[in-house]
Order: structure tokens, then C-alpha cells, then sequence
């Protein structure tokens, strides 16, 4: 699954966009430096019952930032993007490919 479609699956999972979830992490103070990923897990597997695999995706944006390596973009490969830039404002808004 591509980074994007994980992002995809926890906004229909949550109904909150991943810009809304970021915020969420922010006011919590989980965006700042040396949280440990398995704080922001924690948070995410209790509020939103979300696993690991869409829990890690969401700790790579809140912790890196939507930029992801362009190893990625059109690999083919299991996490194949479009972008190596994420869209974070929700699937209503994404521009088509």
C-alpha cells in the first residue's frame, strides 16, 4: 500500500484529514523533537484504533514532515506514490493525477 492510500484509509478510519490529525498531534505535544514513535502509537492505536502499519504513517508526517524519498515515486514497488510530496488535506480536495 502506497503511502498516500495509507493516509486515504485513516481519514474514511477517523473522518479527520491528516492536516487535522497533525494539528491534533501538535496541541498534544507529539510533534515535537524525541517523541518516540511509540508515544504517537500509543496515541493513535487509543483515540482512533488505529495499527501500526496506518499508525507509522501518520508518525512519518507528524515527525518528517509529507516529504517522502522519491525512491518511492513510480517504483512499483509495494509503497508506490504518485508524489513524493503527501496530500494532506483530505481525499475531497486531492487534485487528480
Amino acid at each position: 500500500m502506497s503511502f498516500q492510500a495509507y493516509l486515504d484509509t485513516i481519514e474514511k478510519m477517523t473522518g479527520l484529514t491528516p492536516r487535522q490529525l497533525l494539528e491534533i498531534a501538535r496541541e498534544k505535544g507529539l510533534g515535537q523533537e524525541g517523541v518516540k514513535a511509540a508515544e504517537i502509537l500509543a496515541w493513535l492505536k487509543e483515540d482512533y484504533q488505529l495499527g501500526r502499519g496506518h499508525g507509522m504513517t501518520l508518525v512519518h508526517v507528524i515527525q518528517k514532515g509529507p516529504n517522502i524519498s522519491s525512491k518511492h515515486v513510480g517504483s512499483g514497488g509495494t509503497h508506490n506514490d504518485d508524489s513524493d510530496v503527501l496530500w494532506l488535506d483530505g481525499i475531497a480536495t486531492k487534485p487528480a493525477n
